[in-house]
């Protein structure tokens, strides 16, 4: 079985059972969300080996997408979702254009500065409501037949597509082209030697990486009926990482993993309120940023490969140990039957020596 068909079978299971459970269908669409965010992120970050402050562009116009497309032009919820998933294409298309040229921090500074260029076109165009966002957005009736105001509905058609995406993420891993990337960000000159144009494959994976940023945006808006200034904030581009190094950057369980904690962390954070403690009061809920990243100092000291990352090399190094183990136990049979043989063959020589009267006497 591939490891995209695991993967997808895994989700499928896990996110079937999660309703069950007894949680908020609202809150599990916006983990979701967030998680198809991520996976995003982690396609061109943790495949190419570049870090990109710039994501929360693509999250924030596919949201700004969807919204107006749902409210303004009143266009269906699949229609919506595509407007989010090209804004995010284009967008990333044009930025990634002008910063794919650089490398390590030049390309993030180029990532960051052309993202608050769009994060000040969003404050300002008309269509995007400025502080206020867009607010109300129609969820609309999927394909004419499925009303999306039920929440266990929603639910299911967002995580259908979040099934979608990571397979098809996974799957182009899998694929040549997936091994080129994971090629230019091993050894870049190398691959560029064996007649591979590292600069549109770079592109390629950029573009693919904002589609599909773009297309999370459009799922949150969606799901919350909210597309706001937050969302383009370069503190988005902020979470992603955080979510991505806390489950594990580079891996395809990681990522999802973190953003599910980081939704949950801020979500449960949020509601414990004000704490007194003696004389002091603690408002918990205007010091999230700060808590959750307290939590982050302490997962990249302990865990420097993130959480899934940390657990994937204790499976391995186990492995190593018990094949170790299992290959010494298969070496000592050979010497122990060997041993008999040499004493066996010492017995007949000193039989020898003594001869046949020596032999006769037991001597």
């Amino acid at each position: 079985m591939r490891p995209s068909t695991r993967l997808l079978l895994s989700f499928a299971v896990v996110g079937i059972v999660a309703p069950l459970a007894g949680l908020y269908p609202v809150f599990l669409a916006k983990c979701v969300a967030f998680a198809v965010f991520a996976a995003a992120f982690n396609f061109f970050t943790g495949n190419i080996g570049l870090l990109s402050i710039g994501h929360a562009a693509f999250f924030g116009i596919g949201g700004y997408a969807a919204g107006h497309a749902a409210k303004a032009w009143g266009l269906t919820p699949e229609l919506a979702l595509a407007a989010s998933l090209i804004a995010g294409a284009a967008i990333g298309f044009v930025i990634g254009g002008m910063a794919i040229r650089r490398q390590g921090i030049y390309f993030a500074r180029i990532t960051l500065a052309l993202a608050q260029m769009v994060y000040f076109f969003c404050l300002q165009a008309p269509f995007t409501g400025a502080e206020d966002g867009l607010q109300r957005i129609p969820r609309g009736h999927l394909f004419g037949l499925i009303d999306l105001s039920n929440d266990r509905l929603l639910y299911a058609v967002i995580l259908i597509l979040r099934l979608a995406v990571v397979w098809g993420l996974q799957r182009m891993m899998e694929s040549p082209f997936g091994q080129v990337l994971l090629a230019i960000r091993d050894n870049e000159s190398r691959a560029i030697s064996l007649g591979y144009e590292s600069r549109a494959y770079k592109l390629s994976a950029f573009v693919i990486s904002a589609a599909f940023a773009g297309l999370a945006g459009g799922m949150k808006a969606i799901t919350l009926g909210l597309a706001s200034l937050n969302d383009v904030h370069w503190s988005q581009s902020g979470n992603v990482i955080l979510m991505c190094l806390l489950g594990g950057i580079g891996t395809s369980l990681g990522p999802l993993i973190g953003a599910v904690l980081v939704v949950t962390l801020e979500s449960k954070l949020t509601d414990i309120g004000v704490v007194h403690i003696g004389t002091h009061a603690f408002d918990f809920s205007s010091k999230v940023p700060i808590l959750i990243g307290l939590i982050f100092m302490i997962s990249v000291l302990t865990f420097r490969r993130g959480l899934v990352g940390e657990f994937t090399a204790l499976l391995a190094r186990r492995r190593v140990v018990s094949e170790r183990a299992g290959a010494e136990v298969s070496d000592r049979p050979d010497r122990l039957d060997s041993a008999p043989t040499q004493s066996s063959n010492a017995s007949d020589k000193a039989a020898v020596a003594r001869g046949p009267a020596g032999a006769a006497f037991g001597e």
